[in-house]
């Protein structure tokens, strides 16, 4: 990072990163794995390399690129300075999140580790800085027994349920020739639904030993009710109850799309949907089931893109209509999900094959049908993609970011300070 400079450097590391991650995936799958355990230390790696690429990115974001020229939420997340070894290597292997994760941006580490991210102004709606709750001392025990409760329950399904519907039983020979398809899609539902509990058990712990050490205070509310959620990986009650690919893809391993997003998706120049699953399956690994999974959720997106935008706003206008548009909408949602998924938990590519040729690709085949009969809508990259945590910027302050650009600072500078409590208030507000 040193040695290339602040305009390049982001590619480097990108390539380098991704590159070291890849060649070490290769070396535990198909080189370490003698048929026994083999000991996957990938899983550090791949936060590592979110990490390293993602500072990269910010900090060619504060230093190179003019500020006009950034999104709202570069902005937000640009450092202005390059940070010293000691700032470097704590970030990348701080103990909180050395294992699972979760990703989290520089600049909310620093804040953490400066002890500034407890003293947040909140505004209220008329826009008047309201210090009621400023310097309230806030306790995470409450978030933590609560993470650490869904934990033990995850763990509990995961050790009881999971085992009983394996998902290697959608291409067993004989339950294929006798079930019918209703009982076949509905296994199908219930097993991957039943596989979850592992990824709901890892990242709601990391979540949970992060808030521990205080880390994933995001504020205060109206009432004064702390929020921990600054990094949390995932919300369980929208995955389940998701009506969209892409209600689902975005409270599903949260800051890993949120990665996808600042490195790819924004700066994609041509198809950003398609190079970011790409670059999500190259992340995951080099078992061919994930790249079959993520190229099968290009055309799954895409299609469920078309339908929303076409045929939507036809069953939004009557309550009764509009549930049952959520219902069906619902059950499309879980079965697409679990029908693009299967790879991934499958691994290779026979099984794999297996499966969606014992369904005869239908989902394959009607996500094309959908792309050939509606049209696709050209979206603005970034505008719309988890806006539900991306900042709004007032104009007063970004012609205060651009007048105060080459003298930010992360320490001890009271109007980057605010500037920052402004960005973080805003996106809590959204």
């Amino acid at each position: 990072m040193i040695i290339i400079g602040v305009e390049n450097m982001h590619k480097y590391c990108f390539v380098f990163a991704l590159g070291y991650l890849t060649v070490c995936q290769i070396t535990r799958v198909y080189i370490f794995d003698y048929g026994q355990y083999s000991a996957d230390f990938s899983g550090p790696m791949m936060i590592i390399t979110q990490k390293i690429t993602s500072l990269a990115f910010e900090i060619h974001d504060g230093m190179f690129r003019k500020n006009e020229d950034l999104t709202p939420s570069q902005r937000c997340l640009a450092v202005r300075r390059m940070p010293s070894l000691l700032e470097y290597l704590s970030y990348n292997c701080n103990f909180m999140g050395i294992l699972a994760g979760p990703l989290c941006s520089y600049k909310d580490y620093i804040t953490f580790i400066e002890g500034r991210s407890y003293q947040l102004q909140q505004s209220e709606a008329n826009g008047k800085e309201d210090t009621k709750y400023e310097q309230t001392d806030p306790s995470p025990n409450i978030a933590v027994a609560q993470k650490l409760l869904i934990c033990g329950l995850s763990l509990l399904f995961h050790m009881t349920i999971t085992k009983t519907l394996p998902v290697e039983y959608n291409i067993d020979d004989n339950f294929r020739a006798t079930a019918s398809w209703p009982v076949r899609f509905f296994y199908l539902y219930v097993s991957l639904m039943a596989a979850r509990p592992k990824y709901y058990f890892a990242w709601t712990l990391a979540d949970a030993i992060n808030n521990a050490a205080g880390f994933g205070f995001r504020g205060y509310d109206k009432n004064g009710v702390t929020h921990w959620d600054l990094i949390s990986n995932l919300r369980i009650q929208q995955i389940e109850f998701s009506t969209s690919f892409k209600m689902f893809l975005d409270n599903w391993n949260i800051q890993t799309a949120l990665w996808l997003k600042r490195v790819c998706y924004e700066r994609a120049t041509f198809s950003p949907t398609i190079q970011t699953f790409i670059l999500s399956a190259i992340w995951h690994g080099v078992y061919p089931g994930y790249y079959l999974t993520f190229l099968t959720g290009v055309l799954m997106t895409l299609a469920a893109r078309a339908i929303r935008n076409n045929i939507r706003h036809y069953f939004v206008e009557s309550p009764a209509v509009k549930l049952c548009y959520d219902i069906i909408t619902w059950m499309a949602t879980q079965l697409a999900i679990s029908y693009t998924v299967v790879p991934f938990v499958l691994l290779s590519v026979k099984p794999s094959f297996t499966f969606y040729s014992s369904c005869y690709f239908c989902l394959h085949i009607a996500s094309i049908l959908v792309l050939l009969v509606f049209p696709l809508k050209r979206t603005q990259k970034g505008s719309k993609k988890h806006e539900s945590i991306q900042p709004v910027w007032s104009k007063k302050l970004e012609e205060e970011n651009l007048l105060q650009k080459n003298s930010y600072s992360t320490t001890n500078n009271s109007f980057s300070q605010k500037q920052e409590i402004t960005c973080r208030y805003q996106a809590l507000k959204q």
